[in-house]
């Protein structure tokens, strides 16, 4: 499935997101910089994250954790994306939603992403597209033993339930759950989240920043 051809009725891209606003962001990372130098930094991974997906021929919705509590100025807007408030739950939870509320959209090819990986690229967005059509699920690992894409053609609740999100088992046990389901799964290249000072500092070495 080309992303050039291919009917962006039927692809979907979801992004799962904050409003950057001082002391609710990258929390973790504000520990070891500071509340200002982390939404700094998560503005920069927003900016981003829309960049990469800018051209992609998709529906885009990005589902935000929580209403803003001030107006959120242009460079913080989603002008092209439709916009949800993330439902109650866990992450898996949150998730499922999402991806049910798109293919009762009539979605065929469907695409979750956040907004901590600098590594993303619009090449892999579309290579994640470009599997499913031969593959059921497509996965992004990410260093720390979660995932930073995962992608579906049809809805599959298992891969949702029962895990311990922000934990280092996640991948493990969603690709442990297709395995048992018979689904077949194609992983994209490994990459690194930004959560801590740790990670920031690494992704500074790697992009010279």
């Amino acid at each position: 499935m080309s992303t050039t051809s291919a009917n962006p009725a039927h692809q979907h891209l979801l992004v799962f997101a904050r409003h950057p606003e001082l002391g609710k962001v990258k929390t973790r990372l504000a520990a070891g910089i500071g509340n200002e130098a982390a939404l700094a930094v998560y503005r920069e991974l927003l900016a981003h994250t829309r960049a990469v997906a800018q051209a992609l021929p998709a529906h885009k919705t990005v589902w935000l954790a929580e209403a803003p509590t001030t107006t959120p100025d242009s460079a913080d807007a989603w002008p092209d994306y439709e916009q949800q408030l993330q439902f109650p739950g866990d992450l898996g939870a949150r998730m499922l939603t999402a991806f049910a509320h798109a293919f009762n959209q009539g979605a065929r090819a469907v695409l979750i992403v956040g907004t901590d990986c600098p590594g993303l690229s619009t090449a892999i967005l579309e290579q994640a597209y470009a599997v499913l059509a031969t593959h059921d699920l497509v996965v992004g690992p990410a260093e720390d033993g979660g995932y930073y894409l995962l992608g579906m053609k049809e809805l599959c609740e298992d891969v949702f339930l029962g895990k311990s999100w922000s934990t280092d088992s996640v991948l493990f046990h969603t690709l442990a759950d297709a395995d048992r389901l018979g689904l077949t799964v194609a992983q994209l290249p490994t990459l690194r989240d930004v959560d801590d000072a740790a990670d920031l500092a690494a992704w500074r070495a790697t992009s010279g920043a």
